[in-house]
């Protein structure tokens, strides 16, 4: 079993909550590294996309499928692209189906990507369609064995006060600001 997580380990094991927030380019690209590591110790592995739309194609997505990683687009695309309504719908089924997996599903480490951005919407209303009192008791109540991953920028800081790991990524530097619009391969 070279590798792989026995369930006797999966119920003894206590599971994390990891935050990967901040300005910076490289909070998703942190959770897929974590994702790739975790599927090749054997962890059945989940990632729940909050804004991005299952209209486009993915460059991590068609490689993780491969490996057994299974990854959802649940959102519309950014919050500029689709009227409120369509937004708000799309976060209230991307959140239903986040508690229904963390709560009932078989995996060991589940990534909510870019929860923390949905979270900070400003534009529209979301907390009754994704209600950071819910997403905190998430955490608190999910499977003991359970890794939980939560992606984006502007995390709560009643998030980050309940993580047991933050990292925030700094921008310094990105060719975005001398106008380079998205590079196929490194951002999609």
């Amino acid at each position: 079993m070279d590798g792989q997580e026995t369930k006797t380990n999966r119920a003894s094991r206590k599971g994390y909550t990891l935050v990967y927030t901040g300005d910076g380019k490289g909070k998703t690209t942190a959770s897929l590294g974590l994702a790739v590591r975790a599927a090749g110790r054997g962890c059945k592995v989940l990632i729940l996309q909050f804004i991005k739309s299952p209209q486009r194609t993915y460059g991590e997505q068609i490689t993780l499928s491969k490996i057994g990683i299974e990854m959802r687009q649940l959102g519309v695309g950014f919050t500029w692209t689709k009227t409120p309504e369509e937004h708000r719908e799309a976060l209230r089924v991307a959140w239903d189906t986040a508690k229904s997996e963390v709560m009932h599903g078989p995996w060991d480490v589940v990534i909510l990507d870019e929860i923390n951005n949905a979270l900070a919407i400003d534009r529209f209303p979301v907390d009754d369609v994704l209600p950071l009192q819910e997403v905190l008791e998430l955490i608190a109540s999910r499977p003991g064995h359970m890794h939980l991953v939560l992606t984006g920028r502007n995390a709560k800081p009643e998030v980050i006060e309940q993580a047991d790991l933050v990292s925030e990524i700094r921008a310094v530097k990105h060719y975005y600001e001398e106008g380079v619009p998205a590079v196929l391969g490194l951002e999609f």
